[in-house]
């Protein structure tokens, strides 16, 4: 009798042990942007389907609006293993490779089907840059299209002339000089005290972005242009990725395709509502003459041949191809 009593506990202690789940994975996540920013919204939403698609096995807990790490700092730490999951925006990065800058030449991916068309075309070779650098691109968002935030009407490019300009990359930088701008690289958080202290005057910047700044505070018009659509990702260590379990690293990819398709959903339609966003709170908004649109279709065809002096031939390759595509 002491030894049926002793196997069926034994039996009913294992069942219990098999009953309770394996202890979930808990990441932690650093991105750049306020919660009211759409990137951060659809980084909301991708963490909560994982959690739902990998049944909890993966927790991830988002550190938004640069609490955790500052936005241009996230992918060191990635490449560092100091966070396993972070957002990434590639168009600072051209110093490393003319790559992370192909999709910031103005007019060279003119809206959003031609640039889901780079973004595919470019893949390839990101995936096997930031791999060999110990990390791995989950999706890619746009930014909306870009405009000029100045506090007077825009109608020829002479209007910028010895005017100070925060953007936010090399290649906008070139583009802000090209225009006559005296341009300057700001991180995103520094923009409100540059425009106290005299630093700048001006922005080159998507709607989203002139509302996460209030730009109303600063400026009162904005010219938009479209332009640019630049990209963020979401990017893991490989290091942490390949911890997961082949079943939690699926659920992952697929609320990843899932994100992906969301966010630039949501890119495209932010643009009309946040130019309202704009309007309401005091400023002028009008569409770029067509004078500046052509000088900056010309300062963009100058840059990509100055682009492709610089990039390795595998780069060029990657323009050439997209360019096949849409020419």
């Amino acid at each position: 009798m002491f030894r049926r009593m002793t196997t069926v506990l034994a039996a009913g202690a294992v069942a219990a042990a098999m009953a309770v789940p394996a202890q979930a994975e808990e990441w932690i996540m650093a991105s750049g942007y306020a919660d009211a920013n759409f990137h951060t919204k659809n980084i909301r939403a991708f963490i909560d389907d994982v959690d739902k698609g990998t049944g909890g096995k993966l927790k991830i807990t988002l550190n938004s609006n640069d609490t955790l790490i500052k936005l241009d700092a996230i992918k060191r730490a990635l490449q560092a293993g100091q966070i396993p999951i972070g957002e990434v925006r590639l168009g600072v990065y051209g110093n490393e490779d003319p790559m992370y800058i192909l999709a910031g030449l103005p007019f060279i991916a003119p809206n959003y089907s031609t640039s889901w068309l780079l973004k595919d075309v470019q893949k390839p070779y990101f995936d096997q840059l930031f791999e060999k650098n110990g990390m791995k691109i989950l999706y890619y968002t746009p930014w909306p299209g870009q405009g000029f935030y100045t506090q007077f009407p825009v109608n020829e490019t002479g209007d910028f002339k010895g005017k100070k300009l925060r953007i936010y990359s090399t290649a906008t930088q070139k583009m802000g000089e090209m225009l006559g701008f005296n341009a300057t690289i700001l991180p995103f958080a520094e923009i409100p005290q540059a425009f106290s202290t005299g630093l700048i005057e001006a922005l080159f910047t998507s709607p989203q972005t002139g509302i996460d700044i209030q730009a109303w505070d600063n400026t009162s018009h904005f010219t938009y242009a479209g332009a640019i659509y630049s990209k963020n990702c979401v990017v893991v260590n490989l290091k942490a990725w390949n911890r997961l379990d082949a079943d939690v690293q699926d659920a992952v990819l697929q609320a990843a395709e899932r994100a992906e398709m969301r966010g630039w959903e949501m890119s495209a339609a932010t643009t009309k509502a946040q130019i309202k966003t704009l309007v309401d709170n005091g400023m002028t908004a009008a569409n770029a003459p067509a004078a500046v649109i052509e000088d900056m279709q010309a300062i963009g065809k100058a840059m990509v041949e100055d682009w492709r002096t610089q990039a390795s031939p595998e780069a060029v390759a990657v323009l050439d191809r997209y360019l096949a595509l849409v020419e």
